[in-house]
């Protein structure tokens, strides 16, 4: 079992397949022109399954893999198939772009849920934000998911002046759609221009939201990264993760796994585990992976525990969010 000294057990591992993807949003890429990892740096699929293997021998039982954009990978079907025998719920975050093409290798990995980032229901906005002219087609695969009867969620990084007028629209889309839709605190990573009067937070969320509904909070588990919330006759929820506002360390369970085989205990934190080159060395990993998890901060890797309107995004140290994994 994965405890750290503050008597957290981890048993949810975040695996990022790779630091590349076909979308350019600003606040995960922030230059257009990026070089990404070779290949001979990412963990192969034998490895990602073998160290994952490892994980779910101490405890693990929740798998998501993020990107980059996860389905970018050539390579992804076989990843999939080594993973999905494991006992362990399985999930994903995608864009959400490459859906269609891969939906049979989608349903054979039998996925708990996906998790789709769309950051706007306007096409143009969409083109602003992502650098790609692809809206009516992630719109498009967030109905096909849905029909064939996958759970899926939205993820909504919200910025104040740049979405923060669409939340009803969002919330609106739950009326009809069985989906969860998850809005998102916007966070601060290396090159991607935050500024605490960009973050619209958890309370002002839900101020937006209750001008027009009546809202009912849901019982959750003290793992949970978002706090949810329903309305009467909608078919789907929302739910806010408020990383900055109001954050939700004390029962976090989660480490995160970089694409380059690197273990990070949180989003946040500065120190990284190479598990991947003593994996090839033909050395045990598990005494990496429990220092690492011993050495695990309080909250939000030890470097934004003041209020968050006094951070200083230039003094972060920590990736560009493609690099980390979502």
């Amino acid at each position: 079992m994965l405890f750290d000294k503050f008597g957290r057990q981890h048993t949810y591992l975040r695996i990022s397949l790779t630091d590349n993807c076909n979308l350019r949003c600003f606040y995960c890429m922030p230059e257009q022109e990026y070089a990404f990892a070779p290949p001979s740096k990412l963990m192969q699929p034998h490895e990602i399954v073998e160290i994952a293997q490892t994980f779910v021998e101490q405890g693990i039982t929740k798998i998501r893999l993020t990107g980059g954009e996860p389905f970018v990978r050539k390579d992804a079907d076989k990843i999939l198939a080594g993973l999905a025998p494991l006992p362990v719920q399985l999930t994903c975050t995608t864009n959400g772009v490459r859906t269609d093409a891969l939906l049979p290798m989608i349903k054979a990995a039998n996925f708990s849920s996906i998790n789709i980032s769309l950051d706007t229901l306007n096409a143009q906005k969409f083109h602003k934000i992502t650098g790609r002219n692809l809206f009516e087609k992630v719109r498009s695969n967030i109905d096909l998911l849905l029909n064939e009867g996958i759970p899926c969620k939205l993820n909504v990084v919200v910025m104040k002046g740049l979405n923060d007028d669409e939340i009803l629209d969002f919330v609106g889309l739950t009326k009809e759609l069985p989906l969860e839709v998850r809005f998102i605190e916007f966070m601060p990573f290396s090159g991607n221009k935050w500024t605490s009067n960009q973050v619209f937070t958890l309370n002002e969320i839900k101020e937006v939201i209750q001008r027009r509904y009546t809202i009912h909070a849901q019982i959750g588990d003290i793992h949970d990264t978002a706090k949810r919330f329903g309305i009467a006759g909608h078919q789907g929820s929302f739910a806010v993760i408020s990383t900055m506002s109001e954050p939700f360390c004390a029962g976090c369970n989660r480490i995160r796994l970089t694409a380059d085989g690197k273990l990070k205990n949180c989003l946040f934190s500065t120190q990284e585990t190479d598990l991947l080159s003593a994996f090839r060395r033909g050395e045990p990993i598990i005494p990496l992976i429990e220092a690492n998890i011993t050495s695990k901060a309080y909250a939000l890797g030890g470097q934004l525990e003041k209020d968050y309107m006094q951070i200083d995004a230039d003094k972060l140290e920590n990736r560009s969010m493609i690099t980390i994994g979502g």
